[in-house]
């Protein structure tokens, strides 16, 4: 059996099905064999042009990012104050997460390997990419202290963690199954409850 390349190989095209397998599964849950299988290559194949296992799928998620997940933070910067934002923000997760009947819910949280024993560099890969999303929503609620939307001394750092949390937590129940009329409504809820979350947390002088 010849080890080279299939003749009619595509590295996007197996990257596309490495994405959908490891977005399925889990990273931990998805062995060599349902990649090879998946992507029409063998074992040598996947190493050369891959380089690993975990390099393959942190190529998959930053697929991810640029394809399926895209368009969810498009307007974080753009829609007028943080209150809105972060509606949008998570009308557009529940829009996200429900459209087709693949797997739904965001790859970077669902197909986390489990931190015991785990790949070391697929965990900081992830955690790294959490971390700038939860980044971007603390700036974003500093520059609305800024602007006199927030008022001063509100715990930006806690509200973001809040609402990464909340979006996580919809990508779970993604998973389970549920609606996208169930998600808007907890996006909608958020909302609701914004003013009351934003009093409590404010952080005495």
């Amino acid at each position: 059996m010849s080890r080279g390349r299939p003749r009619n190989f595509s590295r996007d095209e197996a990257l596309a099905s490495a994405m959908q397998l490891f977005w399925d599964k889990g990273y931990d849950n998805t062995s060599l064999s349902d990649l090879t299988r998946a992507m029409g290559l063998n074992p040598p194949s996947l190493y050369a042009a891959f380089g690993s296992k975990a390099q393959l799928f942190i190529e998959a998620v930053d697929l991810y990012g640029r394809t399926d997940g895209a368009g969810i933070w498009d307007e974080l910067e753009t829609v007028p104050t943080a209150k809105a934002a972060v509606h949008d923000l998570l009308r557009r997760t529940a829009e996200n997460f429900t459209q087709r009947g693949e797997p739904r819910g965001c790859m970077v949280v669902l197909s986390a390997p489990q931190m015991a024993g785990g790949d070391a560099e697929v965990c900081d890969a992830l955690k790294l990419r959490r971390l700038e999303k939860q980044m971007a929503l603390e700036q974003r609620f500093e520059r609305a202290v800024e602007e006199g939307e927030l008022p001063v001394g509100v715990d930006c750092a806690a509200i973001a963690a809040y609402v990464a949390s909340l979006q996580h937590g919809m990508s779970i129940q993604a998973r389970d199954g549920a609606t996208r009329e169930t998600l808007v409504a907890i996006a909608d809820c958020a909302a609701a409850g914004w003013d009351a979350m934003i009093s409590a947390n404010i952080r005495p002088d």
